[in-house]
């Protein structure tokens, strides 16, 4: 039988529009809240981290590639090449509006005045960035998060390979609230991270062109320890990792967990997180 080319190439090319038709349908029925982003606005200071200096991504470029994800919320998250920077999200969170708050770095002795400050334009955690190269010993962080949580309310997000976090299990789930990013990077680390689950950790359901896990299956694990625990996030502009945020990794997540917990997922575990009065 005879194939005829051009009518093989506008069959794909149908497929494929169809495809990408479903995804816009799907993105205009779905509210998600972005748990983990970055605005690179070189305005304000960047300092090189380990050699690395990143791009110019100011807010709208972050703005023009979620609009079609449906992303309609969000948490701007501070980066190791943004250090004790405020003045970026100072500038930025005023213009993002309700649903959106920050997740800033700052100095240990940041006094308790400036913290109330950084609270009232949105700020709502403090991130501490183990993996990139802050040096915390355990004492500093659990010091840091308490008085956070007690002056402003915020929560602590803590950056590392979840695997050197095992001997502070007991510590770290004393704390109010941890969350751990990027699913805690290691498949050395989710046994620990699945006990700091179990224990009332979040987990951000993020970076997976930069985690080495196994993705779907640390996702149902994750879940099924604790429905309320995933918060997913693009970790746009995907800065240092192997392979940036793709639109089929919503579809991951969808496809994984299924609508009701990945609905949780994508808006209301990061709602009651982030303590935004939207309507759920």
């Amino acid at each position: 039988m005879r194939i005829d080319r051009r009518n093989l190439l506008l069959g794909g090319a149908a497929l494929a529009l169809g495809a990408a038709s479903s995804r816009i349908a799907a993105a205009q029925q779905r509210r998600l809240f972005d748990s983990h982003c970055h605005i690179i606005d070189h305005r304000f200071p960047i300092v090189a981290n380990q050699g690395y200096t990143p791009p110019h991504f100011p807010l709208d470029a972050y703005q023009a590639q979620v609009k079609p994800l449906g992303v309609v919320g969000g948490a701007v998250v501070s980066g190791s090449f943004q250090a004790n920077d405020q003045t970026y999200l100072m500038d930025v969170l005023p213009k993002l509006g309700p649903n959106w708050v920050g997740v800033t770095q700052i100095p240990n002795d940041l006094p308790d005045a400036e913290i109330v400050k950084l609270g009232a334009i949105g700020v709502r955690a403090v991130r501490f960035n183990v993996f990139r190269g802050r040096i915390d010993s355990a004492d500093n962080i659990v010091a840091l998060a308490t008085r956070c949580h007690a002056v402003a309310g915020w929560h602590s997000e803590i950056y590392a390979d979840a695997a050197a976090l095992k001997p502070f299990v007991d510590r770290l789930s004393k704390l109010p609230q941890i969350v751990i990013d990027h699913l805690g990077m290691t498949e050395a680390g989710v046994p620990v991270l699945l006990d700091l689950v179990a224990a009332g950790c979040k987990v951000k359901a993020t970076g997976f062109g930069r985690a080495k896990v196994d993705v779907p299956k640390t996702l149902e694990r994750i879940a099924q320890k604790n429905p309320a625990a995933l918060v997913f996030g693009t970790d746009i502009p995907s800065t240092r990792a192997e392979r940036p945020f793709l639109a089929s990794d919503i579809d991951l997540v969808e496809k994984v967990l299924g609508p009701e917990l990945a609905k949780k997922a994508m808006w209301d575990n990061a709602i009651a997180l982030y303590k935004i009065k939207a309507d759920r």
